[in-house]
């Protein structure tokens, strides 16, 4: 299943010198100047801030973690329904978003947060599974909630907590193996 990539560029000796140009113009500019020219960017492109936010590991409240991983979930697990049954793109990005986002959750102590954004992975991203040819994105899938899993191994939240969300992600999952051994374990924990 292709994941959307950005373009590459071309080889250095291929490549038109307009980024030469572009350089100098740029040079040119104040400090004020580019940075609102970046936020201007990364407002008009989620891909855009989604790269900036995690090349400059921008702190966010967890409510602004929250709302960025709701979108990131939407963004990841979006698919054109014209395509089902067929190996369509996915963006990829945006599940390293949504992993790096429950690890900023998990991480400020904030487990119970990110535990309803890994049932609305389950659900969406295994709808996304179903929906496709190969289902290629279902490592992807797990490896965002691997992050909640293990904090919820290592944590101490009540045994019947544990094993009512993990019942309910188990339910919540359309195709039936996602992540099917580590929900079960951390059941009989």
């Amino acid at each position: 299943m292709p994941r959307r990539k950005p373009k590459k560029a071309a080889p250095a000796r291929k490549r038109p010198e307009s980024t030469a140009e572009l350089r100098k113009a740029l040079a040119r500019r104040t400090k004020a100047e580019l940075v609102d020219v970046v936020l201007e960017l990364a407002q008009a492109d989620r891909g855009v801030l989604r790269q900036l936010t995690a090349r400059f590991n921008v702190p966010a409240a967890p409510d602004q973690l929250v709302a960025a991983t709701h979108q990131a979930i939407a963004d990841a697990t979006d698919f054109d329904e014209r395509e089902i049954n067929h190996n369509f793109d996915y963006d990829y990005e945006a599940y390293g978003e949504v992993k790096r986002n429950l690890g900023r959750l998990i991480d400020s102590g904030q487990l119970r947060l990110a535990m309803p954004l890994a049932l609305e992975l389950m659900k969406q991203g295994s709808y996304q599974v179903e929906m496709s040819d190969e289902g290629m994105m279902t490592e992807d899938i797990e490896d965002c909630l691997s992050v909640v899993i293990k904090a919820m191994q290592k944590g101490d939240l009540p045994a019947d907590e544990r094993r009512a969300w993990s019942t309910a992600m188990r339910a919540n999952d359309r195709v039936g193996f996602i992540a099917t051994q580590q929900l079960e374990s951390l059941s009989n924990r």
